[in-house]
């Protein structure tokens, strides 16, 4: 469990520290005082990226030069430095010279209330949904992901320049493909994995009035390297790559029609069980739960909702949930309070 966390210059604090216990931890406080921030800390600090943002330069204290978080999570001290020109790791006060150790401290699974967009955004939110589940999952697919974000960039830099040439422009090709396969072949496996545990979890919190079916839509087609020959004109056109992985998507259904269609109840419900299939995916890999993260999401459920979603997180998982008041808290439910603002005692 997380027992610890110091952050500096982080957002709006300059400086914070704080402790929590096993079990549900709750931070306490109106509006704007930086319950989200303290939850967002907790994820930078054990996956080194925010669930909010995927700028880290972002969060950094207006007019700082960098931020620092620092803590301890199962019996390992963790600190991360960040700053544009600069990010340093330690483990256990030993300076790490890459990341792969030290991601393997903990995972973590992030709630929201935003997470509604999950179901009727786009489909990046849902790529981003999948990526951060399978980085914590498999070490290998951090790196091709990189690779291929690299090589993306790069394709798409020369498409857009008026003197490049298709020598040039395919050069990017064979490294494009390489990663594009292991990433997709990763997420294809996950999601096929995911499903019948958000199938679960979605009927726990639904009541089982309608099925769940979620079905993975490569960006590339079934052939990658035949799909990018084939869209060489258009990317010609476009001046951009116009396939591959990072045009995936993973199709959501609710009694056969689209999910996105669906009320606003339908969509949370839905929601609530991806990132539950999520935090079972990864306990059930790892053996122990992840730290589980819910920002300010019980205010927007009902009492059915509230009391089914209660009853299907982990009881082994530490839970740090932010809240502005406590009246939605069962009666003899055990938990921390961590009071900020006015709540402050």
């Amino acid at each position: 469990m997380l027992t610890e966390l110091k952050i500096r210059h982080f957002r709006c604090f300059e400086r914070f520290e704080a402790h929590f216990t096993p079990g549900l931890n709750l931070i306490l406080g109106p509006n704007a005082q930086g319950k989200t921030s303290l939850l967002e800390a907790s994820c930078v600090l054990l996956r080194l990226q925010s669930p909010r943002t995927s700028r880290l330069a972002d969060i950094v204290q207006h007019g700082q030069r960098g931020l620092l978080v620092d803590g301890h999570y199962a019996g390992k001290h963790l600190q991360f430095y960040y700053s544009e020109h600069r990010k340093k790791l330690a483990l256990d006060s030993v300076e790490q010279p890459t990341a792969t150790d030290y991601l393997q401290a903990g995972r973590v699974v992030w709630f929201s209330n935003t997470d509604i967009d999950l179901i009727r955004g786009a489909g990046d939110l849902r790529r981003r949904f999948l990526d951060f589940v399978a980085v914590q999952a498999n070490p290998d697919y951090r790196r091709a992901l990189r690779d291929y974000t690299r090589a993306l960039r790069s394709r798409n830099l020369l498409l857009k320049s008026p003197t490049s040439k298709w020598k040039e422009v395919c050069a990017f090709d064979a490294p494009l493909l390489q990663s594009g396969a292991q990433l997709t072949h990763a997420r294809v496996e996950l999601t096929t994995a995911l499903k019948p545990l958000a199938q679960l979890a979605h009927t726990a919190i639904s009541g089982g009035v309608e099925k769940l079916e979620a079905h993975y839509q490569p960006g590339a087609g079934p052939d990658f390297a035949a799909s990018l020959a084939e869209a060489r004109m258009e990317d010609t056109r476009l001046r951009l790559t116009t396939v591959g992985p990072h045009r995936d998507d993973w199709e959501l259904t609710l009694g056969g029609r689209p999910a996105a269609g669906g009320s606003e109840g339908q969509q949370r419900t839905l929601a609530l069980a991806l990132r539950l299939a999520a935090a079972r995916f990864l306990e059930a890999h790892f053996g122990t739960p992840p730290l589980l993260l819910l920002d300010d999401i019980f205010g927007e459920l009902d009492l059915v909702r509230r009391t089914a979603l209660l009853r299907e997180l982990s009881p082994a998982a530490q839970q740090l949930v932010t809240t502005t008041q406590l009246e939605w808290l069962p009666l003899g439910l055990d938990a921390h309070v961590l009071r900020l603002g006015s709540h402050e005692s």
